[in-house]
């Protein structure tokens, strides 16, 4: 999920990545990067975690797969590395460049639009955005059902256009999303198809939030 989150200051912050493992016995440790060059990931400054009080310094070494190998500053075993594992790692929105065309933005930026039904009525409010593997999928508080959230995919089909000045992106939901409820979510639509736009650079990088799913990006989005 995008995860956008808020420091005692206020001041919002996008996850970008994630600590996996240790690695060896000298305090080094994995790191999911959720930018597109996962060495990327160091270039923003300072890291912080998810509630925006730690800040973790990391210097890269190395690679194994698709992750990156760092140092922490100040973490120089592997018991110390062992109590990171799990640690999602956020930059302040304000690090990130800003988007170059206005059909770009980073999925953080999602949290919080309007969501309108194709047909012009009130959907809902997107809550969080998420890849769970499958592709971005973002979450959505229907406003017709107090308390229902519902995911759907982010695709070209499902939510066709985004209109970050006016804070809202529009919807055409599965049809039975809500098939035991009465509810905007439980109407006709077009068979679903991949979202094709192309995919903004991560760091010129959006999931997340949570990004872990975040916590992540795209077509018209941009990865964090």
């Amino acid at each position: 999920m995008a995860d956008t989150r808020k420091s005692k200051n206020d001041e919002a912050y996008v996850c970008v990545g994630m600590i996996t493992a240790p690695h060896g016995v000298r305090g080094a440790v994995r790191v999911k990067s959720y930018t597109v060059d996962p060495d990327n990931l160091v270039g923003y400054g300072p890291l912080f975690d998810e509630k925006g009080h730690v800040k973790y310094k990391l210097s890269p070494v190395g690679h194994v797969r698709d992750q990156l190998i760092a140092k922490i500053e100040g973490v120089d075993d592997r018991d110390a590395a062992e109590r990171l594992r799990g640690t999602k790692l956020h930059v302040p929105r304000t690090a990130l460049p800003e988007t170059e065309d206005d059909d770009e933005f980073y999925l953080a930026d999602l949290v919080g639009l309007k969501a309108f039904h194709i047909d012009g009525s009130l959907f809902g409010t997107v809550r969080g955005v998420a890849d769970f593997g499958a592709g971005d999928v973002i979450e959505v508080a229907l406003e017709e059902v107090r308390g229902k959230v519902v995911v759907l995919p982010f695709t070209r089909e499902v939510v066709p256009d985004v209109v970050l000045s006016e804070r809202k992106l529009v919807v055409n939901p599965p049809e039975g999303l809500l098939q035991d409820e009465e509810g905007p979510g439980n109407r006709s639509r077009r068979p679903n198809k991949p979202r094709k736009d192309s995919q903004a650079d991560r760091d010129s990088d959006a999931v997340t939030a949570d990004a872990v799913g975040a916590e992540t990006a795209t077509g018209s989005g941009k990865e964090a």
